[in-house]
């Protein structure tokens, strides 16, 4: 039972309103907004708030960058209490008197009101924030401890249970009831109690044995993250349980640091993929950017000096013998020869201290820098091992991209996009897919579309038609698309396949839209949406599509018949060329576990393209023969990328659009989405022939249908003013309304953070997408329509219908209906084409 915490999102406030409003839900924990160091992102920040009986309050923070320091308001009392600041995602820095000092997930950190403190949050990040109300024994221990700028160990012992504890109230915060806030703040006190008063354990320096183990394990860490653009030494010494000053030491003892040997194995990353003919359709910008850099020009740089030639000259003329490089593991037995190919600091660290017993490096030394050369040597081997399996992998060339005289105004142009398995992604979403088109602003676009459901009846939806076949193809030996959802592709977690079904739709993309940067607003125009017709001998010409009441629908626990659970899968005949376009059920039948190809069974519809074998089930037919139902064929995926990175779950929606299964998606009208990455990277799926609000039984009627689209790209800068300025969630608009989407969580992989795909799915509900969709309505009429609050409230009220979008998607949805006969004289501002 949710406990309906206080909760709001800045997307859901006008822009002039927002700081306000953030700074009101900081006060309650007597934090303040501080200026920053140099202007930041724009302000896009949510938070959920409980206060207990005993006046503590509990605030789970998501946001951009911030800086944050005591709130000493009107009304602001100091009295007993202690703030206890947990970082749960992000980095930054915290000053407290005259000490200064990294912060990393997992930091807990205790604050006094009234004592002068400044953390600055570099970074998007979440954050628990606790307000102790009765806490004078904690203050107390904070003025007598010995802990580093009042910094909680958490490594081991009653701080690990103290972390572990303020992570799980972060993630269940919606769960707690009033009456259990209580004992989780008495418990949280005692926790900290214990903390404060324990002996700070150090780690022992003593033993270079030690210390060499504990070197190797960091760089055997360190390299499976070389690709993660935001490492740093405090990730590493959270996840090895050291503490950064130690690794700092360590490398220092091998005469380098962390951050020279993170640059070197990089640029040695890079230096492999470059001379590597497999990798060719990477530019070289892709491949810095795959090994960690930030930034094409300084890697340039950073990569003649290390290297002694440009990153496209040794691309150009790559070397032939590059295993041959492979660095000596072990002490080198000469000076020259083992490291003329060795990292730069090590080379220099040699150069400066011959290895002679006379004037050589002290033995500690000379031990830490071998073993540096020894691991960079290990992992180039293992990098240079893979090379004949990637020399295989034929990878696709990238999109061509049309050019056009810097003079001269880009005609539009038509584009066909078809389904096959070169042109889909299936069930996620990511920033990282290379695009299958690129396209300007202003062009048109066919794109075809398949309905993950097709292989419920395989003969009237897949076979015969080779895009569809390509797809769905599913042998003992070979899936034409293996991953499929978001998950592992190894299946480790419920076997059910790789991607593990976390994730089931079938999205034709991403298309790269030329010029679409981060802040932009993509229009996506729904043309015109048409039938593709079964290419199957006995069936051709007609049109079919699937229903399936599944165990993920609203109805699966509170059926009357026996079995008590169960799925059922209705194929449904689509007469789209009728004077009324219309659909008649055709059968169905019950589902009953399906072993697909790879033999692994399934008991229920757990796994997206599982293809039925029609002679394990009972098909009945003549079933809803008095039924006519109405098509209002519509997309219920259109999406640009999430900017998160990873893969992202197809199913809940989110602030990038996404499976928002809203049926008003149709031919004429118009879905904006806010751009979150370069290129926007919009796709397209989940077709369906028709659906009812809500979507029950978990699907509508799953068809594969063609979209012919116009995309229209509105660049920040041209905004101001409009509506659109500060659009941060998707926005549809029809000849007749405009439709707001509401969700359960507005942006749930910002404000649930690390286990948002899974937490998304207990967290949500109804009452909560009311609220983000009473907020986000209130918002339109105040920006585009210059309504003041009490105007907007009031019209809505009245005027406005709110509708149940579906139940069924994890992220719930309530859409506000607002129809435009209200302001007949608003005109809608022409779209600007760049």
């Amino acid at each position: 039972m949710l406990n309906n915490p206080q909760r709001f999102s800045t997307s859901t406030f006008p822009e002039e309103l927002r700081q306000l409003a953030w700074s009101q839900a900081l006060a309650k924990v007597r934090v303040a907004n501080a200026p920053g160091r140099s202007p930041g992102p724009p302000l896009d920040g949510h938070i959920s708030s409980c206060t207990s009986s005993l006046d503590s309050v509990f605030l789970k923070v998501a946001s951009t960058s911030q800086v944050w320091a005591p709130f000493c308001g009107a009304g602001s009392r100091i009295g007993n209490s202690v703030l206890v600041v947990t970082l749960l995602e992000g980095a930054g820095q915290i000053t407290l008197g005259e000490q200064r000092s990294n912060i990393a997930p997992g930091d807990v950190i205790l604050l006094e009101p009234g004592s002068p403190w400044r953390m600055e949050l570099d970074t998007e990040f979440r954050a628990m924030l606790v307000k102790l109300e009765s806490a004078s024994f904690v203050r107390r221990l904070l003025r007598t401890s010995n802990q580093d700028l009042n910094r909680i160990i958490t490594r081991s012992g009653v701080g690990a249970v103290c972390l572990n504890l303020l992570e799980t109230m972060a993630e269940e915060l919606e769960h707690f009831a009033s009456h259990e806030l209580t004992p989780m703040e008495v418990t949280l006190t005692d926790l900290l109690v214990a903390c404060l008063t324990q002996t700070d354990i150090r780690e022992d320096h003593g033993s270079t044995s030690v210390q060499l183990g504990h070197l190797r394990r960091v760089c055997r860490s360190l390299e499976g993250r070389l690709g993660d653009p935001d490492m740093t030494i405090d990730h590493i010494a959270k996840v090895e349980g050291l503490s950064s000053r130690y690794i700092q030491k360590l490398f220092q003892i091998g005469s380098a640091t962390f951050g020279e040997y993170v640059k070197d194995r990089r640029l040695e990353r890079c230096r492999v993929d470059l001379s590597n003919p497999a990798l060719g359709h990477f530019t070289i910008a892709d491949l810095c950017f795959r090994w960690g850099f930030k930034d094409a020009t300084s890697f340039s740089r950073a990569f003649t000096h290390r290297f002694g030639l440009s990153a496209k000259a040794l691309r150009a003329n790559p070397p032939k013998n590059l295993d041959s490089q492979v660095l000596q593991r072990g002490r080198p037995a000469s000076r020259g020869a083992a490291t003329e190919s060795a990292p730069e600091h090590v080379r220099l660290a040699v150069e400066a201290h011959p290895t002679n017993h006379d004037t050589g490096l002290p033995p500690d030394s000379k031990q830490f820098a071998n073993l540096l050369q020894e691991q960079a040597s290990l992992a180039l081997a293992l990098a240079l091992a893979g090379r004949q399996a990637l020399a295989s992998a034929n990878p696709a060339p990238p999109p061509e991209r049309a050019a056009r005289s810097d003079t001269e105004p880009e005609r539009a142009k038509h584009h066909f996009l078809p389904a096959s398995n070169l042109s889909v992604h299936w069930g996620f979403f990511s920033r990282n897919l290379k695009p299958v088109l690129a396209v300007s602003s202003g062009d048109t676009l066919t794109i075809e579309t398949l309905t993950q459901h097709a292989n419920d009846d395989a003969e009237r939806m897949v076979q015969g038609d080779p895009g569809a076949e390509s797809v769905f193809k599913w042998t003992a030996t070979e899936k034409g698309i293996d991953r499929r959802g978001a998950g592992p592709m190894d299946a480790s977690i419920f076997g059910r396949g790789a991607g593990e079904g976390f994730g089931v739709h079938i999205c034709t993309g991403p298309v790269y839209v030329t010029g679409a940067e981060p802040g932009d607003v993509l229009e996506v125009r729904i043309l015109d949406i048409l039938p593709r017709a079964s290419c199957h001998p006995q069936h051709r010409g007609k049109l079919f599509g699937s229903n399936a009441a599944t165990w993920w629908g609203f109805q699966y626990k509170d059926l009357l018949t026996e079995p008590k659970e169960r799925e059922v899968v209705t194929i449904y005949e689509v007469h789209s060329k009728a004077e009324k376009s219309h659909a008649k059920a055709l059968y169905n039948f019950r589902w009953t576990p399906q072993a697909d190809p790879f033999g692994v069974m399934h008991p229920t519809i757990d796994y997206p393209g599982i293809p039925v074998d029609a002679h394990t089930v009972t098909k009945n037919f003549g079933i809803l023969s008095k039924a006519v139902i109405p098509i209002r064929p519509h997309f219920g995926v259109l999406a640009v990328a999430p900017k998160e990175t990873g893969f992202v779950d197809s199913i809940p929606p989110s602030y990038f659009g996404g499976n928002l299964d809203n049926w008003r998606a149709g031919k004429g009208s118009k879905i904006f989405l806010p751009v979150s990455v370069e290129g926007a990277l919009f796709s397209v799926g989940d077709p369906h022939a028709s659906q009812g609000d809500s979507e029950l039984c978990g699907t509508a009627i799953e068809c594969s249908l063609t979209g012919v689209f116009q995309l229209i790209l509105h660049k920040k800068n041209q905004l101001a003013g409009s509506f659109l300025a500060d659009l941060n969630y998707p926005f549809l608009e029809t000849a007749d309304e405009w439709v707001i989407q509401g969700l359960s969580f507005p942006n749930h992989l910002a404000e649930l953070g690390a286990k948002a795909q899974t937490q998304v799915y207990k967290n949500s509900s109804l009452e909560a997408a009311m609220r983000d969709a009473f907020r986000k309505t209130r918002h339109y009429l105040m920006t585009a329509h210059h309504l003041s609050e009490d105007e907007a409230i009031s019209l809505i009220s009245v005027a406005v219908d709110f509708g149940i979008t579906q139940v069924v998607d994890g992220n719930l949805g309530i859409h506000a209906v607002i129809r435009k006969m209200i302001f007949p004289d608003y005109e809608t501002e022409p779209s600007r084409v760049s």
